[in-house]
């Protein structure tokens, strides 16, 4: 998890999913007020 302060601005994540089957996963990213969360589709 990344729990850090940044400025504003545009960021990157890197993720290792080497250890993940394929699938359907679903991530949040929360700042502040704001909370989302998204699907993703891992394909190996």
């Amino acid at each position: 998890p990344v729990n850090n302060h940044f400025d504003m601005g545009v960021y990157e994540v890197e993720v290792d999913m080497n250890n993940l089957a394929s699938g359907i996963y679903f991530y949040k990213i929360s700042a502040g007020a704001f909370s989302d969360i998204k699907k993703m589709i891992l394909a190996k």
